[in-house]
């Protein structure tokens, strides 16, 4: 069952990795990098499964063969691909860069439709970065 795992940039300047679809169990994931978190989450989530079968219970439904869907607020997606260029990024999308930036610090409100703004611009970026060969 696919389930998504929101990663967030943590007070620490890590990565944090969470479950808000998951009622019947509490785990997490943390680390310096994206790829640390994610193999937290992933050890956290086989002890939990662990902690099932030892005690004789039945693992709940939304349990049984989780794969984790991971999408990225959007503090953490700036601070794990830090090579994009928030200036270019901005011109690119058309927005203002110094609301980009505070964005990107977590420091305003960024709406539904702003993030969705932004994230259809990055992937037309990939789409168009796609494109590219050399001869």
């Amino acid at each position: 069952m696919k389930t998504t795992a929101v990663i967030e940039t943590g007070p620490d300047g890590g990565f944090d990795i969470f479950l808000p679809d998951i009622d019947s169990a509490l785990f997490f994931g943390d680390g310096d990098t994206v790829q640390e978190a994610k193999e937290d989450l992933q050890n956290s989530y086989q002890e939990v499964l662990s902690v099932y079968q030892e005690e004789g219970i039945p693992v709940p439904e939304e349990l049984r063969d989780l794969e984790f869907e991971y999408k990225y607020d959007i503090g953490s997606f700036f601070n794990e691909y830090n090579w994009i260029n928030i200036s270019a990024l901005a011109k690119v999308l058309g927005m203002n860069r110094s609301l980009l930036y505070q964005y990107k610090k977590g420091n305003t409100y960024i709406s539904h439709q702003q993030m969705k703004r932004i994230e259809k611009g990055v992937h037309e970026l990939g789409r168009k970065l796609l494109e590219f060969s050399v001869k």
